[in-house]
């Protein structure tokens, strides 16, 4: 489809297999929408067909009775090394008739494999004597290991629940509930493809901004330029300070405790924070033993502490590899307050002939970088 860029598709209804030739032939654009947190990634699809083409029948069954279920899975290779795009099912489809000689164009839309986590509801059904949340996550993922879904559960905090006290019971759909426990332990829930293409890891833990940090995107450089755009805000009115109190068993008072800006998993990739403009008080802490409590703190503290936040699009060919979000990139070029390393909370793909754009979002705590170099 692209010069320096192969892309792969493969779908099937149980375990997804390379598509023919004519399909790849067929296919004229793929987006897709690789988000973090509790926005579900997704993907389009859209071919240009006769009105006699099987692609028609494959794909309009996909949304009735005759397949429950069609797989979808996307890999684009870049100088030899494989990327999954996605890994996901198909949940609408859309035909719009040619006309004057122009083909017909087949619209294929779906989500990623957390689609598959909402179609039953198991409110009162399930019971989880003794289980602590992470055990409780491990075996409603294990539900779905026939769907390819690698669980990473990260243990909380809280300790299994006394079965003479109380017995949880599962409430709502699959994916409501483990995101229902995600918010409980300060954590978060997502599906990320990989490393095969049939296959994806169900992570449930910590939002960790740590690790490597991909090469930096870089603007007003001259030719060592990589972006097509890109543009920063600061933002600090949504800053705040969290407040948790914790019940004192001797004296009956709840202790108020102020959550500091810097969180454990969450250093600091701006030098300088903002100063939080208000303080938050959460109530429903006073219940929660002191571990719980922080816990539940620091995760508010770490979803209001990104006052710098910026966007832009760039070409994959002059950029080099693919930009993968939920993971840390650097930036040069935009100013002093902004270059550095900041986290990409979302990436857009979009494939056609001839071409392959991305748009992204970033965000960080504070100005001024906090490392001294990044990869270039």
């Amino acid at each position: 489809m692209i010069q320096g860029v192969d892309i792969s598709l493969l779908f099937g209804p149980s375990v997804p297999i390379p598509a023919p030739r004519e399909v790849i032939e067929a296919l004229e654009t793929v987006r897709v929408e690789e988000n973090s947190g509790e926005t579900q990634s997704g993907f389009e699809l859209i071919f240009s067909v006769d009105k006699d083409s099987p692609l028609n029948t494959i794909f309009l069954l996909s949304g009735g009775s005759a397949l429950p279920i069609l797989r979808v899975a996307l890999v684009a290779t870049i100088g030899g090394q494989a990327t999954s795009l996605i890994n996901g099912v198909v949940t609408k489809t859309d035909l719009q008739p040619g006309s004057g000689g122009d083909p017909a164009r087949l619209s294929v839309k779906g989500k990623d494999l957390t689609a598959a986590m909402e179609v039953i509801d198991f409110s009162g059904l399930i019971p989880y004597p003794a289980m602590p949340p992470e055990a409780r996550v491990a075996l409603i993922l294990a539900k779905y290991a026939w769907l390819g879904i690698i669980p990473q559960v990260i243990p909380s905090l809280e300790g299994p629940p006394l079965p003479t006290e109380v017995i949880p019971r599962h409430q709502d759909t699959d994916l409501a509930y483990i995101r229902a426990l995600a918010r409980e332990a300060g954590y978060t829930f997502f599906m990320k493809p990989g490393p095969a293409p049939a296959t994806s890891f169900a992570y449930w833990g910590p939002d960790i901004r740590m690790g490597d940090v991909q090469p930096a995107l870089t603007v007003d450089s001259g030719s060592s330029d990589n972006c097509e755009s890109l543009n920063f805000s600061f933002d600090k009115e949504e800053s705040e300070i969290p407040i948790v109190y914790i019940h004192n068993a001797l004296t009956k008072a709840p202790i108020p405790v102020p959550i500091p800006g810097q969180i454990p998993f969450m250093p600091p990739l701006g030098a300088v924070p903002p100063i939080p403009p208000k303080i938050t008080r959460l109530r429903d802490t006073a219940r929660l033993n002191p571990i719980q409590a922080l816990a539940r703190g620091f995760a508010r503290a770490a979803q209001t502490q990104n006052a710098v936040s910026g966007s832009g699009s760039l070409d994959v060919l002059r950029y080099g590899r693919v930009l993968r979000a939920r993971s840390l990139v650097g930036v040069r070029g935009a100013g002093q307050p902004f270059d550095g390393v900041h986290y990409v909370d979302t990436v857009g793909h979009e494939l056609s002939r001839g071409q392959y754009k991305q748009s992204f979002t970033l965000k960080r705590s504070g100005l001024l970088p906090a490392r001294a170099s990044i990869p270039a």
